[in-house]
């Protein structure tokens, strides 16, 4: 019962950080991030939030202007979802579409040898 909840509080998550970071940070280079999931602790008190970037070659100075908003992100869901406690939130880089990328050219490369 209690993971039906986590994955709803996830799916909620992803929504509002996605609507803050395109209308409520200032900062212009972290419109341009996209929020492709959320994994919270099932005690609330973590949750990564995984992204990708547009521009692969920001994607340092992006994860640092992430760590610097983050307290601001999570004041902001604070206000936005209503749980006891809004959980810690850690920004990580999401390779999954860099690694489905690479198994589709690696299938292409296959399917015209043979």
């Amino acid at each position: 019962m209690a993971n039906i909840k986590i994955e709803r509080l996830n799916h909620a998550f992803q929504e509002e950080i996605s609507m803050i970071m395109l209308r409520e940070v200032k900062d212009e280079d972290l419109k341009f991030i996209t929020i492709t999931g959320v994994d919270t602790t099932n005690d609330l008190s973590f949750a990564k939030v995984y992204y990708t970037v547009l521009d692969e070659s920001k994607k340092e100075l992006l994860a640092e202007k992430l760590e610097k908003a983050a307290p601001f992100i999570r004041t902001e869901l604070a206000k936005r979802v209503e749980v006891r406690h809004t959980p810690e939130l850690k920004f990580i880089y999401d390779t999954s579409i860099e690694y489905g990328n690479h198994i589709e050219s690696i299938i292409e490369k296959l399917n015209k040898n043979e």
